[in-house]
């Protein structure tokens, strides 16, 4: 037997990759799956790629159903944690894949998510200097957002190393819509995304004032796109060089010394390119970098499956980090292809 783990917002795309990591983990076994809406119905009929978890039932989400659990998944739409944190007994372990306790400015964050802030967990991302053992020591987690992931890891060791400009940052992304969750929209639907790629919440993006906190960056332009395709995020990371002269070959000596060693995040082999496809299904970053030869700009391009390393992948990765679990265990590093 191993560490139970109960999930609330199971009915959900995070949530249904959560279910489907933590069923094969080789250390958790799954407890209580929650659901809102969808409570009463057999997981069958939500997710029926989970076929041996076909008979489960989904249960309401409350703390009397989930407490117990050595560690709860909060995946709940933004702003939905917090009330069911704050039932749950205080010690519970818990990893949160909504933005409620990500930021530490109440104002910042009020501003973009227009609900108040509930407080500040610590920030899961163990790739970041010193993340790693403040996860280990925490029990309230706070998952990153997908694109901050794609973005802090592009970003955040080119300004630590002072060889990128932090008041001169532009982002363009694009995902998949399982980013937009599976709510019906009619601006998601098949015959609306299919062979069209439109710009969202340009100038105004909530993971912007999260990007800035975990890297360092002073001003950042952020423009995203959806992409006509499920799952998957690309970021072009675009920084002023601070330093006269720099090169492609010093931006990759220092994203190659920051990873060494990162079971998740590599720096591609000189000349090769990310795209989505390659880390389908994986919790892996890929990265690659150069310098624009016209304007001087570094450029980075990360790539993430949303769902894994921009969701439910990084919640299981911060969650054997609390349990006192090898990190990487019930994690791909391969992506599936094509």
């Amino acid at each position: 037997m191993g560490l139970q783990v109960a999930i609330a917002g199971a009915s959900g795309y995070a949530g249904g990759e959560l279910l489907r990591l933590v069923d094969a983990h080789p250390d958790l076994d799954l407890g209580v799956i929650a659901a809102h809406g969808q409570a009463g119905r057999p997981l069958r009929e939500v997710h029926p790629q989970l076929v041996t978890l076909g008979d489960r039932e989904l249960v309401p989400t409350t703390a009397e159903n989930l407490a117990g659990a050595d560690l709860v998944f909060l995946a709940l739409p933004h702003g939905a944690s917090a009330a069911v944190a704050a039932e749950l007994p205080a010690d519970a372990k818990i990893v949160d894949l909504g933005a409620d306790f990500r930021l530490v400015d109440g104002a910042t964050y009020e501003r973009y998510y227009a609900t108040p802030h509930a407080g500040t967990w610590t920030y899961g991302l163990p790739e970041l200097p010193g993340a790693r053992s403040a996860i280990a020591a925490s029990t309230r987690i706070a998952n990153t957002g997908c694109y901050a992931v794609a973005t802090t890891l592009a970003l955040a060791p080119l300004i630590a190393a002072g060889i990128a400009e932090p008041a001169d940052v532009v982002v363009t992304a694009a995902s998949g819509t399982s980013g937009a969750g599976r709510s019906a929209k009619a601006h998601l639907l098949g015959s609306e995304v299919m062979g069209d790629l439109s710009p969202y919440k340009v100038g105004a993006h909530q993971h912007v004032p999260e990007i800035k906190q975990a890297t360092g960056a002073r001003s950042l332009s952020f423009t995203p796109f959806l992409a006509p395709m499920p799952r998957g995020i690309l970021a072009s990371v675009s920084a002023r060089p601070a330093r006269t002269g720099t090169t492609a070959a010093d931006v990759r000596a220092v994203l190659a010394e920051a990873y060494d060693g990162e079971a998740f995040v590599h720096v591609l082999a000189e000349g090769r390119w990310p795209h989505t496809g390659a880390v389908s299904g994986s919790n892996s970053c890929h990265l690659q970098a150069t310098v624009d030869i016209d304007s001087g700009r570094i450029v980075v391009v990360s790539v993430i499956d949303n769902l894994g390393k921009g969701a439910a992948g990084q919640a299981v990765q911060n969650a054997n980090l609390v349990l006192g679990l090898d990190e990487t265990a019930g994690l791909a590093v391969h992506g599936i292809a094509p």
